[in-house]
């Protein structure tokens, strides 16, 4: 049996109660108190994360903006120094290697977030893609960690432990050498909740020491530890994509709706060509939102119907803990992606019926 890698945070898990599941190789806990009071914690009031599964690269030499530029869809020649974006990275075919954060230090020094699940096979595509750019690639995930709080109250609670004025660190922007109870940290402010919040990163060594602080900080506030399990259903109400799901190497970024992450206007990128072709054809197939209109709750990997026949699959599904609500996320054919478009998803068996809806299901509520 594969032995399943650890977070320096393992052995805090227990004493919070940790449900535990292998994620990706990864020995993670799916929940702590429960899925639904994790989930309302972070929608009413702060959740604190371990995400140190997810893996860090550094990009740094003369030639680190041209590497990373033709590595990815969207345009870091734009963003000032510690801004940062979300993109996919690319094959050839379009198809999606990961979806990324990419933060921009200057020219020369970038740093890559990539999915857990993805570690091996993106350090292995930047390497291969390396040629002539120099640019030093470098696997820095084993000796990082990553906490996130997120939610309306994270501001308020995070501030309680830094001298740093929280305020200044706009959206989808960092701060370096940030001092966390003491501890020296980069603090980000991008979040895959929906909700306002923070990314914290630090030395391996910090781990459990900060994520006590910040628990114990927060307290009073109500903020709760939480786990995968929750992590999905927030990201998944507010249309935020998960790889593997709504993402993968046969699905491309414009037919799983993230085409604005695509600058067709950049002057070269690794799969620009295909998609190119894929925006002058039309799309063949599409993600798009559904809610049930019978009661069954449409789950990953369901079969999508319409007019007798199959149309897709659900993607993601679940019953919203903040909507009360049947939904999913589905991949189906081009032809049936109109909203207020009937469909079926078959449920144990049964066709049950539903409807092609906007896939923000819940507003967003981030500081801009």
């Amino acid at each position: 049996m594969e032995k399943l890698k650890r977070t320096a945070l393992f052995d805090s898990y227990e004493k919070y109660g940790a449900k535990m599941i292998n994620f990706a190789g990864w020995s993670m806990p799916v929940q702590f108190e429960g899925i639904i009071p994790e989930h309302e914690a972070v929608r009413e009031k702060a959740g604190l994360f371990d995400v140190s599964h997810m893996g860090e690269v550094d990009i740094m030499g003369k030639d680190a903006l041209q590497f990373v530029q033709n590595l990815i869809t969207n345009d870091v020649s734009v963003l000032e120094e510690n801004q940062i974006l979300y993109t996919p990275m690319c094959y050839p075919n379009g198809g999606i290697v990961d979806d990324i954060i990419v933060y921009r230090f200057n020219s020369e020094h970038f740093f890559l977030v990539i999915n857990a699940a993805n570690i091996e096979k993106d350090i292995d595509w930047m390497l291969s893609n390396k040629g002539s750019f120099d640019v030093d690639i470098k696997n820095i995930s084993s000796s990082i960690i990553q906490l996130a709080i997120q939610g309306p109250k994270a501001q308020k609670i995070l501030q309680k432990l830094t001298n740093t004025d929280l305020r200044e660190i706009k959206f989808f922007f960092c701060k370096r050498n940030v001092l966390v109870s003491e501890k020296e940290c980069m603090v980000s402010r991008t979040g895959y909740t929906g909700e306002d919040g923070f990314e914290i990163y630090t030395g391996t060594e910090n781990a459990e020491y900060l994520w006590d602080k910040i628990l114990e900080t927060g307290r009073e506030e109500g903020i709760k530890p939480v786990g995968l399990g929750a992590r999905d259903t927030l990201r998944f109400e507010v249309n935020l994509l998960l790889y593997g799901n709504e993402l993968s190497e046969s699905i491309t970024p414009l037919e799983a709706g993230i085409g604005f992450f695509v600058k067709l206007d950049k002057k070269s990128f690794i799969g620009k060509d295909a998609l190119l072709k894929q925006k002058k054809e039309g799309l063949k197939r599409k993600i798009i939102g559904l809610k049930m209109k019978e009661r069954g709750i449409p789950r990953h990997g369901y079969e999508v119907f319409a007019e007798d026949k199959k149309i897709g699959e659900v993607t993601t599904g679940y019953r919203s803990p903040s909507l009360k609500k049947n939904i999913g996320l589905a991949l189906v054919d081009f032809k049936y992606s109109g909203l207020g478009t009937e469909i079926f998803v078959k449920v144990r068996g049964k066709l049950l019926k539903a409807e092609v809806v906007d896939k923000k299901f819940y507003k967003k509520n981030y500081k801009k």
